[in-house]
């Protein structure tokens, strides 16, 4: 895997996405309250817009979310898995912090 350095950790404001371009895919990248760090495809797969860094961070339950800001569909941050329709889903990347900085998994 090739590690791609996005940002800075501080850059990033908790509960807010941001968007990255990653080898040439658009990625969607979150800090939650808690500090964990989420990456996720940027495409809303029921419109095809690129959006989902602008959508709604939350919880349903124990499981951090995104809600798509169009429709409002509702992503697990850890699996990408649609939590409203079974068959959707975004990819997800795998995001670490290293010496302060923001770094992004591609594939």
């Amino acid at each position: 895997m090739t590690w791609t350095t996005v940002c800075r950790y501080d850059d990033l404001q908790p509960e807010r996405g941001t968007a990255a371009l990653i080898g040439g895919e658009q990625v969607a990248l979150f800090r939650t309250f808690d500090g964990s760090l989420y990456a996720i495809g940027n495409q809303d797969p029921f419109t095809g817009a690129f959006v989902l860094s602008r959508g709604i961070v939350g919880t349903r339950g124990d499981i951090p979310t995104v809600a798509s800001p169009l429709h409002k569909q509702v992503f697990d941050l850890r699996t990408g898995a649609c939590l409203d329709d079974e068959t959707a889903f975004v990819p997800v990347f795998a995001v670490r912090e290293r010496d302060g900085q923001v770094e992004v998994g591609a594939r």
